[in-house]
């Protein structure tokens, strides 16, 4: 049995029956679990944390990204999203093998510990590599082997998904699965079909790119012959724990109709935006009681996994958009990074509050520095003005991986770097 104990933090456990923040607050962690939260603990343990004057928040969570993208950081300029993708990244993702996806989701794994996520969705193929890489590095991870049949290869990839799901299923404590469904416009009806019983027989969630774009929109309708992309989702979707990604293009009686399923959204804002899809009406599926998480994308669209970014991006643009500073508060944008994230993945009996008896996927937060003083509303200060640096530690499963800024896992941060650009400069020459 390990034990670690955090020492005098400023509490922002995001659990709906606690204070929004309590000061000077003790936490024990025993194991991977949180067994105690109260003042002064005085137990022999394994290591102490001093946290006096620091802030500790749940790790944040990642709905909807692409990890071995890292290598594919600013590629899109100049493109459209679909000219990005045929001229650009599906030509290079043909000559990645296996061991480039290792390398190239280390590299996102560093940049999430030191930028304080914890876990993370994965939507991509070379899925052994990826998941090889969370279980070295210790993050947590949610993963599946993306479905499309839009260029004949839809019977591999089925069988694909399934041997990695009767392959890996309890494998790790830290991974969980759900069934990539690429999107509606990538995918005949028989197909969607198929995969959907995937997501029924392992009991998993079903995650799907949706209506991120007018030209998807425009070919779902032509595809499907219906009226609206919601139609589909209304006819096979039902009685599915549904993570859509994006939902730009949703028209307001569109996200009343889909709000009534168990849909869950995964916002990306900065991908929106660079990839020129637009702003989803976040403040409507609000309105609908929805519940909204926070995604990166790949770093080819979003450029970096860095959720702190994401939550500023989330809250200025719709207040921009609605010209109306009031509208969704700093504190219901941290709850899309964490519990909401936690919800969408199907996993807040374990992480996405501080409490006792679940998980140990924490940060410690420095606000000491020029970038976060003074701190008038600890609340905004986190969503708009909190960066990775300001990320002391991360823990993650009640083991440390971060610690007063230094990686406390067995990775060569350099070497990681300079495999990746190899690749890059390798795949780009052929």
């Amino acid at each position: 049995m390990s034990q670690i104990l955090i020492k005098n933090a400023n509490l922002i456990s995001m659990s709906e029956n606690k204070e929004k923040i309590i000061y000077g607050i003790d936490v024990l962690i025993e194991n991977n679990l949180i067994k105690k939260i109260e003042k002064n603990i005085n137990e022999n343990v394994d290591k102490i944390i001093d946290a006096t004057g620091k802030f500790l928040i749940p790790g944040l969570i990642n709905t909807h990204a692409h990890i071995p993208m890292s290598i594919f950081r600013e590629t899109v300029d100049g493109y459209k999203t679909q000219e990005w993708l045929e001229k650009k990244i599906w030509p290079m993702e043909e000559k990645l093998t296996e061991e480039d996806a290792y390398n190239a989701s280390m590299l996102s794994y560093i940049e999430m510990i030191k930028n304080g996520t914890t876990t993370i969705n994965d939507m991509y193929y070379l899925q052994n590599a990826t998941l090889k890489g969370a279980i070295d590095s210790g993050i947590r991870l949610q993963i599946t082997r993306t479905l499309m049949d839009i260029d004949g290869s839809g019977e591999k990839r089925i069988n694909e998904l399934e041997d990695f799901l009767q392959k890996y299923t309890n494998i790790n404590e830290r991974v969980s699965f759900n069934v990539g469904i690429h999107g509606l416009y990538t995918n005949s009806e028989e197909y969607v079909q198929r995969g959907i019983k995937i997501a029924k027989k392992y009991e998993l969630p079903i995650n799907l790119h949706f209506a991120e774009n007018f030209q998807e929109v425009k070919d779902i309708k032509k595809i499907y012959n219906v009226e609206s992309p919601v139609d589909v989702i209304e006819k096979y979707f039902k009685n599915v724990h549904l993570i859509l990604a994006h939902c730009v293009k949703l028209l307001d009686k569109e996200i009343e109709r889909i709000s009534k399923l168990k849909v869950y959204v995964s916002h990306c804002p900065i991908s929106n935006l660079r990839l020129g899809c637009g702003i989803a009406n976040v403040l409507k599926m609000l309105e609908n009681n929805m519940c909204i998480s926070l995604g990166t994308d790949g770093q080819g669209s979003g450029s970096n996994l860095d959720m702190f970014e994401t939550m500023k991006f989330t809250a200025l643009l719709q207040k921009g958009i609605l010209e109306d500073p009031t509208q969704i508060t700093s504190y219901e944008v941290l709850k899309m990074a964490t519990i909401n994230g936690a919800k969408t993945l199907g996993l807040e009996n374990k992480i996405g509050t501080i409490e006792q008896g679940k998980i140990a996927d924490l940060l410690i937060l420095d606000l000491d520095m020029p970038n976060t003083r003074p701190i008038n509303d600890i609340f905004s200060q986190i969503v708009y003005n909190v960066k990775g640096i300001n990320v002391d530690s991360t823990i993650i499963n009640g083991k440390v991986l971060m610690e007063n800024r230094k990686l406390q896992i067995d990775v060569n941060e350099k070497e990681i770097i300079r495999k990746c650009e190899e690749i890059i400069n390798r795949i780009n020459k052929i």
